[in-house]
């Protein structure tokens, strides 16, 4: 008999993986409790839209200028030991933004230093974790575990900004830093119970040599390169969020209520969606699975651009949040699946940099294409073009079309 909900055979086999499941959900709330503290913060000092908007960059370019060097550093050292420095690093930057909160007012620069510090230590952290899944679970359940945690991490995208605005309002700005300090606590001893995690195989060369091979593996397999380029093609070419407001404003009058439900039917379909994985990863088909799921996300995006009823929209957005999860849990399987372990930093960490610089390049075309045009072409242009690519990435690329995972 098929179980329709999520696989939960890692939380049975391992308490390794339970305890870090649990304190990475805690982590993962913490850091929207940051997000939405920071935010607020740098509103209320500046009231300018530009400022809020540099908190954005401060997160995302440490990402992407030391994701791959972080990653050549990772395959060279126990995941373990890199994982939890990078923690203390991450509480240490929460710790002096509370002592600010507490103190007064700094320096909008000093708190987007501290960010993007923060942000940084999590671009080291974020390879040796990806690490962690494929050697604490047998093969044919790392699936599974990594749709537990994109459970615990669309639970929280759904939970986390209004939990932490009800924190903020009651508890002020020192205060929630504090509590991101104290669930960095709860990641480190998630973590803290791992077994030594160095790389199995060859380590990673020093310096560029080593961002280079990781470079030449990516170009060279075929099965992880076009999981990648499929997501990135997919969020590059038609990322929504960014005209939410617009085509708000265009079809359903500007009602900052139907807002703020666009932005929630994608975690309701996210969540969704990872709920009831369990066929799909039982089926362990992850290629297919991630094709079809890029193509329905574009097709939901498409249709979304074309309606005129508020609830229908909702419905499909649901529909491409719960694409777009079931996707992400399908690359990361191929990712950490068919790559080697002694190069899994630096691909983990150019699957991070895809994740992060996909959506925020999507947000500016369909942006600068709105401004252009209107809402509605950039959401349907956007689709289509997300559909075509995948097509073009599946014709292309059989062996990801066929993929499968064997135990």
């Amino acid at each position: 008999m098929i179980q329709p909900l999520v696989d939960i055979r890692p939380l049975r086999t391992s308490s390794v993986f339970r305890r870090l499941l649990i304190g990475r959900t805690v982590s993962v709330f913490g850091g929207f409790l940051t997000m939405v503290t920071v935010m607020y913060q740098v509103w209320d000092v500046t009231r300018s839209t530009a400022w809020t908007g540099a908190v954005g960059l401060a997160q995302a370019a440490p990402l992407v200028v030391f994701g791959l060097v972080a990653g050549a550093w990772v395959d060279r050292a126990d995941r373990r030991r890199v994982f939890l420095a990078a923690t203390v690093g991450q509480a240490v930057c929460s710790l002096l933004l509370a002592v600010q909160g507490f103190t007064g007012h700094v320096p909008v620069a000093v708190i987007l230093l501290l960010v993007a510090v923060q942000s940084a230590f999590g671009a080291l952290g974020a390879p040796a974790a990806g690490v962690f899944v494929p050697r604490l679970l047998p093969r044919e359940q790392v699936a599974a575990g990594l749709a537990l945690q994109q459970v615990t991490s669309q639970s929280m995208m759904l939970l986390g900004p209004a939990l932490a605005g009800v924190l903020l309002g009651w508890l002020g700005i020192g205060a929630c830093y504090l509590l991101d300090v104290l669930s960095f606590g709860l990641g480190f001893y998630g973590a803290f119970g791992l077994p030594a995690l160095p790389p199995e195989g060859e380590p990673s060369r020093a310096g560029v040599h080593g961002v280079l091979d990781g470079l030449r593996f990516l170009a060279g397999h075929r099965v992880v390169r076009g999981a990648l380029i499929t997501d990135l093609a997919a969020t590059v070419l038609s990322f929504p969020v960014s005209l939410f407001p617009l085509v708000n404003a265009e079809r359903f009058g500007g009602d900052p209520r139907t807002l703020g439900l666009f932005l929630s039917a994608l975690a309701v379909g996210g969540v969704a969606a990872t709920v009831l994985s369990g066929p799909l990863t039982r089926l362990a088909r992850p290629g297919p699975v991630m094709l079809c799921a890029s193509g329905t996300w574009g097709v939901a995006l498409l249709l979304f651009g074309l309606s005129t009823s508020p609830w229908a929209g909702l419905a499909l957005l649901v529909l491409a949040g719960a694409a777009d999860a079931t996707a992400v849990v399908s690359r990361s399987t191929l990712v950490q699946t068919r790559t080697p372990d002694a190069l899994l930093g630096r691909v983990t960490a150019a699957e991070v940099i895809v994740g992060q610089a996909g959506p925020s390049l999507g947000n500016v075309r369909g942006g600068l294409l709105a401004g252009w045009t209107s809402g509605t072409t950039a959401l349907v242009s956007g689709g289509l073009l997300c559909v075509l690519a995948v097509t073009a990435v599946a014709t292309t690329t059989p062996e990801l079309r066929d993929d499968a995972v064997t135990a």
